[in-house]
């Protein structure tokens, strides 16, 4: 996730570059645009984003459980990254509970409850877990460390370590958070609202007594002093709160039927957000995770029939009706980060208050195109037709820029060049102000996902849904065709004496990334010319030059075999890997494990002729080749590659660690430094201009560089705990003999 408005013109430092689009099965665009199809989608999206032990009805066949040893469990991650951010958490739980609740037949009626109300209920349910009493948890993981990191949820933890980060992920929580407790509050009042009937009643009261709680917090503190001295405000800092509790206040009186909501939501009016330089209550905005002053004054207008707030709502209408900043194709540019998520709330939104306060009013056929246009937008009603939901259509963003679907094994955006998964139903960010878009992960100001960009966008698909209906694939989603996830890539040499044989065990699972514990794997020679000297195949040595299995600190080390007699003059040596740990799809030093293994003639003498063993087929003697004929085993089964008899691996691995597996917890960092040089970002001892360049790479968020947790510390130069570009500008500072070295860090 990125914090939309901490990013400045530092953005040309992140050298973005194309991402081709791979070959992947879709569907076929329809004639007609299919909105139970893309809600089918959208509700599908919010399951990838699922943290912690998945629920039976998760259907993402490449996620798996994630996050297990979090302070509070479930919930969703945020975007592509692996952080819980309860403010832009809680907001989207609110608008997809608005949309249910105000949309509820059509939803039922292309067979989508079950799964909305399943998706829903994970989220809010988790929000409730968050409640201390009389404080609260407003974000678990830290946003400086994972956003140092590209690859899956379910592995987070070893690359963390791998990063140097050797501390829980932990969780941030306090008073004086009223923006975040708030929307919290209005969330679970909004879900209390709309799962009526739906789920158990015990369920909604506890929803509602922590919706309550939320509240009264929150307007005591009227205060987000502690939030904005947090990791969380680095990502989605909290521009204000009186709007949050106004729409907390109109939610719980939807709830409760308590006239003391309504009066509590009349207070705030003072405090609400004004039009630029004048006394007029905000009207030009949009409906977001850090602006729900335009949703929380619809539902005032239509809670109270107040004509002075029916006018007021009307306003926002009108004002996106009538402006002329639109794209081409009609959907309303409200502002370059995440584009089509406003359009969509101001979709929404206007669906809401023409159907409650504005259906006889002159205007109402212009409010419907309105709506209209924002969704088909998306969906692909645009110039370019370009539909700008993953894997809605065959013109479909496949690169969002998204860590877990993209599945790399290297901590690297460019490596695998295509996304492996698709992401269905998520939205990207859309075009920028021209209406051009390009499908590059790295693009993220574009091409980003996140729970808040489909809040808006399933809501307003919950009234199209409601007024159009659709078909919903009872086969969705597809299976995917998978790659080969546990393989041997080789090197080998020869020499009239023996043969070295380089074996690199690569772990490049994505279904989902895991733990493979107990694998093996054999390479196969050919004994013949040693039988004819009077030898045998077990009279080969067997050495090991090379385990970089040994290399981790309390893993099992690499057991390697005497040689063991296949078929005739065909022997093998059987390397086994009990920890699999040691091979993991988290970095280019990790996603390997290499064991250099010598073959040795017998007494050094002559008359090796290690070209005629089975394994060296195809094997360069330069660099390591994936091969066919060096086969990998779990627990003793053939999982990859070809035996000599033509006994071929069945490419089924174990989803998840054997139960009562030890290798559960990554291993303890020891390289982090020990002390701190304020200014050396890159942690090489001086401190020049270099370390600027990294730094403001970090800040416009370039996935292609990384900084060490020791780095992170390094940067924080006006030591306030948080990384922005008044940290580059106090090494520029210094490096312009403005600032002492001694003053950095104060």
């Amino acid at each position: 996730m990125l914090n939309r408005k901490r990013l400045t013109a530092l953005l040309t430092a992140a050298g973005m570059t194309a991402v081709s689009i791979p070959a992947a099965t879709l569907p076929t665009a329809a004639a007609d645009i299919n909105y139970a199809s893309a809600l089918q989608m959208s509700l599908f999206f919010y399951e990838c984003q699922q943290a912690g032990e998945l629920p039976d009805w998760n259907r993402v066949e490449w996620r798996g459980d994630a996050t297990v040893d979090d302070d509070v469990n479930g919930g969703w991650y945020d975007a592509g990254d692996h952080v819980k951010f309860n403010l832009p958490m809680a907001y989207s739980a609110a608008m997809l509970a608005w949309g249910l609740y105000a949309y509820p037949d059509g939803v039922e009626a292309v067979g989508e409850m079950t799964n909305y109300v399943n998706n829903l209920k994970w989220t809010l349910d988790y929000l409730a877990a968050c409640d201390l009493g009389d404080s609260v948890i407003y974000q678990v993981g830290n946003g400086q460390h994972d956003h140092s990191w590209w690859g899956c949820a379910e592995l987070v933890e070893y690359g963390m370590a791998d990063q140097g980060v050797s501390e829980p992920r932990g969780h941030l929580e306090g008073r004086n958070c009223s923006a975040v407790t708030a929307e919290m509050g209005a969330a679970l009042a909004a879900g209390y609202c709309a799962l009526q009937g739906k789920v158990d009643a015990a369920v909604l009261d506890d929803y509602l007594t922590h919706a309550v709680n939320y509240f009264e917090m929150a307007d005591a503190d009227r205060s987000d002093a502690t939030y904005l001295n947090s990791d969380a405000a680095n990502f989605y800092r909290s521009s204000h709160f009186y709007d949050e509790l106004f729409w907390c206040a109109n939610w719980l009186y939807m709830a409760t039927g308590d006239e003391a909501y309504l009066t509590k939501a009349a207070s705030y009016e003072p405090n609400l957000g004004q039009e630029l330089g004048t006394n007029e209550l905000k009207y030009s905005w949009a409906q977001c995770w850090d602006d729900v002053q335009q949703g929380a004054t619809l539902l005032y207008a239509i809670n109270t029939g107040d004509a002075k707030w029916v006018a007021q709502a009307k306003k926002h209408l009108d004002y996106w009706l009538n402006s002329t900043n639109k794209l081409d194709g009609g959907a309303v540019y409200v502002d370059t980060w995440g584009c089509l998520r406003y359009a969509c709330s101001v979709g929404f939104l206007t669906a809401v208050a023409t159907d409650n306060l504005f259906a006889d009013d002159s205007k109402a056929a212009d409010y419907k195109a309105l709506y209209e246009a924002q969704i088909n937008y998306c969906l692909g009603d645009n110039p370019d037709n370009q539909a700008y939901v993953v894997g809605y259509n065959e013109t479909a963003p496949r690169n969002p820029h998204h860590r877990t679907s993209h599945a790399s094994w290297k901590n690297s955006t460019e490596d695998p060049e295509g996304n492996r998964h698709i992401l269905y139903g998520a939205l990207v960010g859309g075009p920028d102000s021209s209406g051009n878009y390009e499908d590059n992960r790295n693009n993220y100001i574009n091409n980003e996902v996140a729970t808040d960009y489909n809040a808006g966008y399933t809501a307003l698909l919950c009234k199209m849904v409601d007024a159009y209906g659709g078909e919903t694939d009872p086969a969705f989603p597809p299976a995917e065709v998978r790659d080969d996830e546990i393989y041997v890539a080789a090197k080998v040499s020869h020499t009239a004496s023996g043969s070295t044989v380089s074996l690199k065990l690569t772990n490049h699972t994505a279904w989902p990334a895991r733990i493979v514990d107990n694998l093996s794997m054999r390479y196969y020679f050919d004994a013949s010319e040693l039988e004819a000297a009077g030898y045998s195949g077990s009279d080969i040595t067997i050495r090991c030059d090379r385990d970089q299995s040994a290399m981790y600190s309390g893993y099992a080390n690499a057991i390697i075999s005497e040689p063991i007699q296949y078929d005739g003059s065909i022997y093998y040596v059987e390397v086994t890997l009990p920890d699999g740990r040691v091979a993991l799809p988290i970095s280019e030093g990790q996603h390997q494990c290499e064991i250099l293994l010598a073959l040795v003639y017998p007494n050094y003498g002559s008359g090796w002729d290690g070209t005629n063993d089975y394994s060296a087929q195809g094997a360069s003697t330069e660099e390591n080749i994936k091969s066919q004929y060096i086969t990998v085993y779990e627990n003793g089964t053939l999982i990859y590659g070809t035996e000599p008899d033509g006994t071929t691996g069945t490419g089924s691995i174990s989803a998840n660690p054997p139960a009562g597996s030890s290798q559960t917890t990554p291993p303890t960092s020891t390289t982090e430094p020990d002390s701190t040089l304020y200014g050396d970002v890159d942690v090489n001892g001086t401190i020049n201009i270099s370390d600027v360049v990294l730094l403001n790479r970090y800040i416009s968020e370039d996935t292609a560089i990384t900084i060490s947790v020791q780095g992170l510390k390094n940067a924080d130069c006006i030591k306030d705990n948080a990384i922005h570009p008044t940290d580059a500008a106090a090494i520029l500072q210094y490096l312009a003999g403005i600032k002492a070295s001694e003053d950095l860090g104060t």
